[in-house]
């Protein structure tokens, strides 16, 4: 039963140690107020529409840009895990356009789909695709030959090999990089939400600071930590029920 808090120990004493720097006058409250001063903002926002509307938004825009970029970098990963001469095509297209900041290209891809949804997904959906493309294929990669080589002894199709022997086997790395991608997709996100949108998350940190509201500017980045833990804890659930084996 403890086990289950234990990764709620570390937030608490940061909390603890943060609320006490604060009443003790050690640090400056008007920028970082005491945890208690946000959490009694954060249950005020509870009751508005504006803070389920932001938080839903925020949440459609990086599930759909998740899916946009994931699963098709997952296929990728996995014809180049598979196939030597489309790994030899595309690595060099991997190795040179991940190293590219993504969010700065949000300028272009504002003027190619404008200031709606499209640009915020698209911007999630490219960070996100590098990611799942490098890990799926290091998945497959990182299996051993000799499960490709019993499959052929048992005259497996190519789609069963895919299926049976690739996909299984990269799992792992898959799950690696989708914990990798949600973090990102986030911070995409709300880096895309600053200057294109006007509902949001981003958005809505961005405009507390502008108006000096802090303690609402904290709301912001504690949905967006909470986002993040949450995220996080599902994903290991997925990943200890279909590979049972790695528990």
């Amino acid at each position: 039963m403890l086990n289950r808090f234990k990764p709620l120990l570390s937030p608490l004493i940061l909390f603890l140690l943060w609320e006490l720097a604060a009443r003790l006058g050690w640090i400056e409250v008007k920028f970082f107020p005491a945890p208690s001063t946000i959490f009694a903002r954060l249950f005020e926002l509870l009751g508005t529409r504006q803070f389920w509307t932001d938080l839903g938004l925020s949440l459609q825009r990086a599930g759909i840009g998740m899916l946009m970029g994931g699963v098709p970098g997952v296929l990728v990963g996995l014809a180049m895990g598979l196939f030597k001469p489309v790994r030899d095509f595309l690595q060099p297209l991997v190795a040179g356009l991940y190293p590219l900041p993504k969010i700065a290209i949000l300028p272009l891809l504002l003027l190619i789909f404008g200031l709606g949804e499209m640009s915020k997904y698209v911007t999630v959906a490219i960070g996100v695709f590098f990611i799942m493309v490098i890990n799926t294929s290091a998945g497959v990669l990182n299996i051993r030959p000799i499960y490709f080589d019993v499959a052929r002894s048992l005259h497996a199709s190519r789609w069963q090999t895919y299926a049976t022997v690739a996909l299984p086997g990269a799992l792992p790395g898959i799950f690696t990089g989708i914990r990798l991608a949600t973090g990102v997709a986030l911070l995409l996100l709300v880096s895309a939400e600053f200057v294109g949108a006007n509902e949001g998350l981003g958005y809505r940190i961005w405009w507390s600071w502008t108006v000096f509201w802090v303690d609402v500017m904290y709301v912001g980045l504690l949905e967006i930590a909470f986002l993040g833990f949450v995220s996080a804890y599902l994903v290991d659930m997925l990943e200890r029920a279909l590979l049972p084996w790695r528990r």
